[in-house]
């Protein structure tokens, strides 16, 4: 396992490296959390160059209300990747979504934002790359009971990478995560 000082995009570069090495390994999909588009883009054509020929699967925030239903990603962008073979899953956030607009109107807590809290302990990537591999099987990109490598990060970007074996949000406690193949220490500052 890679540690990182510190999380941050600056680990993007690096961690679609090791995700792709360890995806030709085990000769299996990746799985990308993206919120621009910017970083699918950025592993797509890094995993061209470095021959890797199976599935890769970005998976974008759902539009809100909040923001107008704008979607971060522009719909241009998720055109061209598709165009070039990425699959683009649009979906709410599997660990909080419809709890979170209860438990903000109603001021409590609920097992779904526990759980996200609980993976955020290993740090925010670890949760994203948990979350987005939830929603991309349960929007059927990639098939039920095998690994997948997760690419999530903090703050934009990518910081971490997992090998993970995703279960559907109605058996989320089934999901196994195998391998951390890199993530920020957060180590205190000295």
């Amino acid at each position: 396992m890679i540690i990182f000082g510190k999380p941050g995009r600056e680990h993007t570069e690096e961690t679609i490296t090791i995700a792709l090495n360890k995806a030709i390994e085990l000769n299996c999909p990746i799985v990308i959390a993206t919120y621009t588009g910017s970083s699918a883009h950025q592993l797509f054509e890094k995993a061209r160059h470095m021959g890797y020929n199976n599935q890769i699967v970005a998976v974008r925030t759902a539009s809100t209300a909040a923001k107008g239903g704008v979607n971060p990603m522009p719909w241009e962008t998720k055109k061209t990747l598709e165009r070039d073979g990425v699959i683009v899953v649009t979906a709410a956030h599997a660990l909080s979504a419809g709890e979170r607009g209860i438990s903000s109107r109603s001021k409590g807590i609920y097992p779904l934002e526990i759980m996200a809290d609980t993976l955020r302990t290993l740090g925010q990537g670890t949760k994203v790359c948990f979350e987005c591999a939830v929603m991309a099987l349960d929007a059927d990109a990639i098939l039920f009971g095998q690994p997948v490598v997760a690419l999530g990060g903090t703050g934009g970007g990518q910081d971490t990478a997992l090998v993970i074996t995703p279960s559907y949000s109605s058996s989320i406690m089934e999901t196994k995560i195998h391998e951390i193949l890199c993530k920020p220490g957060f180590y205190p500052e000295e």
